[in-house]
């Protein structure tokens, strides 16, 4: 739900246009208690995600506790980071957008959120043994951010429990040149992830500490096919801290339906449950024929995923 300028998705989800509605659809059938959308449009009113909501609402799935930050996605740095000799295009934001708030994030919840924080404004150059100098503009190191969409830890109140949903959306490692910029960038900000949950450091604040969590989002990266540094997915999905329930559709462990054979049916989109938890069941919402085959087809080219999880 990602349009070509502002307040477009929010047109098409108040028109029930084939987008939103086909998006409509594949939640309801999930029936998530904590759902983290990506690749929507933000807006500071939070008319886009509260039109999604009332639609939602009417189809009997209430979330009345909602996390839409401003991303960094089409944010400017003011730095020419692509070399075009302009300041203002898509890629010279900190993350891809033509405009900010095109491809945000968002966190819909049937359970009270108490606490959110939000570390889309750090630095790339700031993260331990960045590779941000190697493929950046000296110009743009004192103001770009690391994370391309944003990144959240959002604690959730479960039966008077704390559960923290981490996010993010990590830049897709491909678009870019031999000197692997996007490549590099996506290993960092899976790398974050990896240094967060060791609770040795955090950007700012406390560290992270928490017996109940699970990461939900989209690092672009697939375990074994396609590009990028696989060392980073692999080392965060053998964090001692993490499980990978390795939700399957019919169509293997795979979430993202891209051109054959390059780059091919992907695994790039993960929910990561703490190992405190009971894995009751997973699965990718891939169906192989029917009218809800034809809605995931329609609604975007990721494929949900969802865990149930008992603690």
């Amino acid at each position: 739900m990602s349009g070509r300028g502002p307040g477009t998705v929010l047109r098409d989800i108040l028109r029930l246009e084939d987008v939103p509605a086909a998006t409509i659809d594949i939640i309801v059938e999930a029936q998530a208690d904590i759902l983290a959308l990506q690749d929507v449009d933000f807006d500071a009113g939070g008319s886009t995600i509260g039109a999604l909501r009332d639609a939602l609402a009417e189809r009997g799935l209430d979330y009345p506790y909602i996390v839409s930050l401003r991303p960094n996605s089409g944010w400017p740095t003011g730095v020419d980071i692509d070399g075009d000799g302009r300041t203002d295009g898509p890629r010279d934001a900190h993350g891809y957008g033509r405009f900010n708030g095109e491809g945000g994030m968002a966190v819909l919840s049937r359970h009270p959120i108490r606490e959110v924080r939000d570390f889309s404004d750090l630095l790339w150059q700031d993260l331990p043994d960045a590779a941000a100098a190697e493929v950046s503009p000296e110009a743009a190191l004192p103001v770009l951010r690391l994370h391309s969409v944003a990144a959240w830890d959002i604690e959730v109140l479960i039966d008077g429990q704390p559960f923290r949903v981490l996010t993010s959306h990590a830049s897709a490692p491909v678009f870019d040149g031999p000197e692997d910029r996007n490549g590099l960038r996506n290993a960092d900000e899976l790398r974050f992830w990896h240094m967060y949950l060791d609770g040795e450091w955090t950007p700012s604040g406390e560290p992270f500490e928490a017996e109940h969590f699970a990461y939900m989002g989209t690092l672009n990266l697939d375990p074994e096919h396609g590009e990028g540094r696989r060392f980073a997915l692999l080392d965060l999905l053998s964090h001692h801290a993490v499980q990978d329930p390795e939700p399957q559709s019919p169509y293997g462990a795979a979430t993202a339906d891209w051109d054959d054979p390059n780059p091919g049916d992907l695994r790039v989109d993960y929910v990561l449950p703490s190992r405190s938890l009971t894995v009751l069941g997973s699965a990718v919402i891939w169906p192989e024929d029917g009218p809800l085959a034809e809605a995931a087809a329609q609604a975007t080219d990721h494929r949900l995923v969802w865990v149930d999880v008992d603690f």
